[in-house]
Parts: structure tokens; C-alpha cells; sequence
């Protein structure tokens, strides 16, 4: 019996991945504490590689090794979600110039949107210098990206 674990689905150019919400993630009140809203997003930027065919193991171990910054991040809280909520995290790569990326995501339950991030990601050599993406993440990407992009 083989029973992976789950990195999301597609649907259409969006990335949904569910979520469950934990005692952990909770304040004492029973409310996702708002730091592990940056936690939920950068679980659905990753698994939205993954998804993709690319997950950042295969980008640290390719013969042009590379990681990702997050260089701006944006995030508005509309309602609160709660202890054992069920959220689905919807990313959507939209974007890819020079270095950066430009990334939109939603944490949703029932439908209901909870927080919208935008968040500028930069690809970096692994010394930290930036660096722009591989021919192989933008081949992995390019599929699903929204709006026009830098070739390489």
C-alpha cells in the first residue's frame, strides 16, 4: 500500500493545497496565531513546485544549484481561522522577471477568503548573491504562470 503524502492539485493555473488547522497553530483563544499565516503560504509556494515537478531538493542538487529569498511580503487578514478549520492555500506563480517572482496566494475555508498575500521571491546563488531562475525552474513553471515572463 502506498499512501504518499499529498502535495495539493492543480486547478487550472491555481495551486490548492489543504490544511488543517492544529492546536499548535492557535493562540489561547483558539485563533491561528498571525505568523503561521507565513507558514500555510510558503507550505503552498513550495508544494506548488513540488506539484510542478520541481521541488527545491532538485534545485539545491542540479549542476546550477539555487534557493529562494523572500524579499517582500504582503499580507492582509480579513477573518480569522480557528482551531481544526480545514483551509485550502491557493497559489497562483504569476510572474517571472530577472530574479524575482511574483506570487499571489489566498487562504480560504469554505470558499471564504481569510488573508491574501503577495509575495516577491528572489532566486539566489547559494552564497546569496542573486541570480536569475534556471532553465529548469522556468521550464517547470512556465506552464503555469499568468502573466508574461523573461525568457532565459
Amino acid at each position: 500500500m502506498t499512501d504518499l503524502p499529498t502535495a495539493g492539485r492543480f486547478d487550472g493555473k491555481d495551486h490548492l493545497l489543504p490544511v488543517r488547522v492544529y492546536y499548535e497553530d492557535t493562540d489561547f483563544t483558539g485563533v491561528v496565531y498571525h505568523a503561521n499565516y507565513v507558514r500555510y503560504f510558503e507550505r503552498g509556494r513550495s508544494d506548488f513546485l513540488r506539484a510542478a515537478g520541481i521541488g527545491h531538493t532538485d534545485l539545491l542538487e542540479s549542476n546550477d544549484p539555487l534557493a529562494f529569498v523572500v524579499a517582500e511580503l504582503n499580507i492582509k487578514y480579513a477573518k480569522p481561522a480557528r482551531i481544526d478549520d480545514a483551509l485550502i492555500v491557493r497559489t497562483r506563480y504569476e510572474v517571472v522577471k530577472g530574479v524575482r517572482m511574483l506570487i499571489r496566494q489566498t487562504i480560504e475555508r469554505d470558499g471564504e477568503i481569510l488573508a491574501r498575500a503577495d509575495v516577491m521571491a528572489a532566486c539566489i546563488h547559494l552564497d546569496g548573491r542573486p541570480r536569475r531562475p534556471s532553465k529548469l525552474l522556468i521550464e517547470k513553471v512556465k506552464p503555469w504562470l499568468s502573466g508574461a515572463s523573461d525568457e532565459q
